[in-house]
């Protein structure tokens, strides 16, 4: 007979992700999630399956709250111009040692490329959500005048998109919260430009 399970699933996962949000897939070994998981060897296999499997889960809850936290970001202020800045901001006020992490998404694409089908599907699909989000943004934005009619809000979504990125590799590379606001203002000056 089967023992039951001893361990929070939900809080094992949870330190599971902080050693590959902060080592990646490749350089969290068995060992160091057992010791931060606090679970035997059996456990995680009984429970998650193996090391791949435990990311995959791992990566899917990190990019679901990410997304689900910059939409409510994003969906905060009355101006959607507002809730974007808002968005773009936290990368500029995280502290450092957050910031010195970077984002498991973006670490997970460093990691693998387009290596790896899951992984990518993973990022495709979260990136896909964020890019609806920020679409009816836009759109909304053109309808109260804060941008000019005429901008293109598929580009300008990924010009978004691709700020964001930019700001989360430009903060775990090291600049600081003053200059990643620099970038946030200048790409909110482009958005507005007519």
């Amino acid at each position: 007979m089967a023992r039951p399970r001893e361990f929070d699933r939900d809080e094992a996962l949870k330190h599971a992700t902080a050693v590959f949000w902060a080592k990646g897939f490749e350089g969290a070994s068995t060992e160091n999630l057992l010791a931060a998981m606090k679970i035997g060897r059996q456990s995680l296999y009984d429970t998650f399956g193996d090391k791949r499997h435990l990311y995959l889960e791992a990566l899917g809850r990190y990019l679901a709250a990410s997304v689900s936290s910059h939409i409510a970001m994003l969906e905060s202020e009355s101006s959607p111009l507002a809730g974007i800045r808002k968005m773009l901001m936290i990368f500029a006020a995280n502290d450092g040692g957050s910031r010195a992490l970077g984002c498991m998404g973006v670490n997970s694409v460093c990691e693998f490329g387009q290596a790896d089908a899951e992984v990518n599907a993973l990022n495709r699909s979260s990136a896909m959500t964020l890019d609806a989000a920020l679409g009816r943004a836009l759109a909304r934005a053109k309808a109260r005048g804060e941008v000019a009619s005429h901008l293109d809000e598929k580009a300008a979504t990924h010009f978004i998109q691709a700020t964001m990125l930019g700001l989360k590799v430009s903060g775990k590379a090291g600049l600081d919260s003053a200059a990643l606001r620099q970038v946030v203002d200048v790409a909110m000056e482009a958005l507005r430009r007519r």
